[in-house]
């Protein structure tokens, strides 16, 4: 199913740990109107700026987040969020274009590392009905993620 022009709902559904797992990955059809807004408001503008867009964690079902270990209150099981990143771009870049020209519920720049573009990834939420525009960066410190407010420069 397109969600998009460059989007498909199997990108979301497509999961190495569910796979690996035995788990079935498939978006109740209540929840697909979620993604397509997140493809429309987020990921497609993204792809017509920098190019092809890599979703590297989509939707998790219940029992795929609870299996590795996600939040109970997780976006991606509410079908809401993808992690992504555009091949031979920043990701500190994209996260900037996001910020400055679309509508979000939240971005986290995970685990970007400066002066390495390759590193870490965007997690990315569109909430249908209401959008924080909540901007933090992810980061690991003795062993534990720590979230701290906006990107810095």
């Amino acid at each position: 199913m397109r969600l998009t022009a460059n989007f498909t709902l199997a990108e979301f559904e497509k999961s190495q740990a569910a796979t690996r797992l035995g788990i079935n990955n498939s978006v109740p059809d209540e929840k697909v109107i979620r993604l397509q807004a997140l493809a429309e408001n987020v990921l497609q503008p993204v792809r017509e700026h920098f190019g092809p867009v890599i979703i590297t964690s989509g939707y998790r079902s219940p029992e795929l987040n609870e299996a590795i270990g996600g939040s109970s209150r997780s976006q991606h099981s509410k079908a809401e969020a993808a992690d992504f990143e555009v091949i031979g771009v920043s990701n500190k870049e994209v996260a900037h274009w996001i910020i400055d020209n679309c509508n979000f519920d939240q971005l986290i720049l995970e685990f970007y590392t400066p002066g390495d573009p390759n590193s870490g990834w965007i997690h990315c939420s569109f909430n249908l009905e209401k959008c924080r525009k909540q901007v933090l960066t992810a980061s690991r410190i003795d062993g534990k993620t720590v979230y701290a407010t906006g990107i810095e420069d």
